[in-house]
């Protein structure tokens, strides 16, 4: 084929995951090319995790400057909007992947702009944007990094409602005066505690489930809710939508029980599905559409010869970021020629809402382990309990959990909510990633005052 080019590795997908990937490979001397048919940096970059946080951290700043005694005359105003979005245009470069550039050009890795399908063994086909093909041949593998999208239920009326995705929302230009989000999870709060802080004068979550957040520790749920409510946002749980209806100027959402609500904007957050509907999955013998099925080497399974792998979002096994670029690092490290193999994402998956208060959490829930038939036991204290946490001034009450083993005496899962327990959390994964003993984690003496303090009351716990 004419721009047909021979190298190692390709990669398909330029986000977090494939772009670890790529320049592992490089680094280590093999010939690499990269495929984007979009931005390099992909997802997390430019309309999730950065952007998001952009819009989040003025609302927590001020926020938190309410809560101390001191400070709370100081805080005069709203949280500027204009301001917030100018900030979140600057950390996506104004959606413009320039300066990610240099990175893979560093690297020697090669940068091929379209939309990459399988072709055959080892070879993808790149469709650009002016319709020519390149074809990429590669003699080792070739690694999918493609993500995911955000899914739409099938509500009557929702495809021409023009709801925000996560796209719509971490892009907006102004902030609407009333907002629905349709989904309880991590991207629908976070979203909605960012608007209502940023103007929006009605919020309301809408979540199907009995609660939010449903993978995490019920009593998260709960503090979360209450701190939600305080706040004025209204959530409905078990609720379900009819239909959707838009006008020039609003959209109206139809409730199973027949209640309709009136908004200026709504927000679709019901989940992801992997993207990889045109990969050509179908020409090596797997179903588009569906996550590519890995072993713990990122192997795709059912694929003859072990050179296909799949990394991040798109093989369904931890949709989160980091657990994409850790699973990147395996797979680079496997067709380096190592023995390795990923365990993190069966054990100890930290993830973090950054709403206020914060939900930290990694490893087992106290519920997944019972499930799993190991012997769990659940040790919880407030998190305000310790002097660091009063420091902050009234911050949202919360709680903090560990899940451990009763009979190897470790610890099997962590929760933490409160105010800025993200940083509460790499120590939990830490224990939980190297199983350390309950008497080893007496050794590590948290610093006074800190939050962090909180471990010592439950290590108390532990030996109640």
């Amino acid at each position: 084929m004419p721009g047909e080019q021979q190298v190692d590795v390709v990669v398909v997908g330029a986000g977090p995951a494939g772009e670890v990937a790529a320049g592992r490979l490089a680094e280590a001397g093999l010939s690499v090319a990269i495929v984007e048919r979009e931005l390099v940096g992909g997802e997390c970059a430019y309309w999730a995790c950065i952007p998001s946080k952009a819009l989040i951290r003025p609302g927590d700043v001020v926020a938190a400057a309410r809560r101390v005694e001191g400070a709370a005359p100081a805080v005069r105003g709203d949280v500027d909007a204009a301001a917030t979005f100018a900030t979140r245009d600057r950390f996506t470069s104004g959606w413009d992947d320039a300066g990610a550039l240099p990175w893979l050009e560093e690297r020697g890795v090669t940068l091929v702009r379209g939309t990459g399908r399988l072709a055959g063994e080892r070879t993808v086909d790149v469709t650009a944007v002016d319709g020519t093909v390149h074809r990429l041949v590669a003699s080792r593998a070739v690694v999918l990094a493609t993500g995911t999208r955000a899914a739409r239920p099938p509500v009557p009326g929702l495809a021409e409602a023009e709801a925000w995705d996560n796209r719509g929302a971490t892009e907006a230009k102004a902030v609407p005066p009333r907002l629905l989000v349709l989904g309880g999870g991590p991207v629908g709060v976070e979203l909605a505690q960012a608007f209502r802080r940023l103007g929006s004068g009605e919020v309301t979550v809408l979540e199907g489930g009995p609660r939010l957040l449903a993978r995490e520790e019920p009593f998260a749920s709960t503090e979360l809710r209450a701190a939600f409510e305080a706040e004025g946002i209204d959530v409905r749980t078990s609720t379900r939508v009819e239909r959707v209806a838009r006008d020039d100027a609003t959209v109206t959402v139809t409730l199973d029980d027949g209640t309709t609500l009136t908004a200026d904007q709504l927000l679709v957050a019901t989940g992801r599905t992997p993207a990889t509907g045109d990969l050509g999955l179908e020409v090596v013998g797997l179903e588009p559409g569906r996550p590519v099925e890995v072993d713990d080497q990122l192997r795709a399974r059912g694929v003859d010869g072990g050179w296909l792998f799949a990394v991040g979002d798109c093989n369904g096994r931890s949709l989160l970021t980091h657990m994409g670029k850790y699973q990147a690092r395996v797979a680079a490290d496997v067709i380096l020629g190592r023995e390795v193999a990923a365990r993190a994402d069966h054990t100890a998956v930290p993830r973090v809402t950054f709403t206020d208060p914060q939900v930290a959490a990694v490893g087992l829930t106290e519920e997944a382990a019972r499930a799993a038939g190991l012997p769990a036991r659940a040790l919880r204290v407030p998190t305000g309990s310790v002097s660091g946490t009063s420091l902050l001034g009234s911050v949202p009450e919360g709680s903090s959990q560990l899940v451990v083993d009763a009979d190897r005496d470790v610890v099997l899962g962590a929760t933490f909510v409160g105010a800025q327990v993200q940083e509460l959390l790499h120590a939990a994964t830490v224990a939980v990633a190297a199983a350390v003993p309950r008497a080893a984690l007496w050794h590590a003496v948290p610093s006074f005052p800190t939050v962090s303090e909180v471990w010592l009351g439950l290590l108390e716990a532990w030996e109640r």
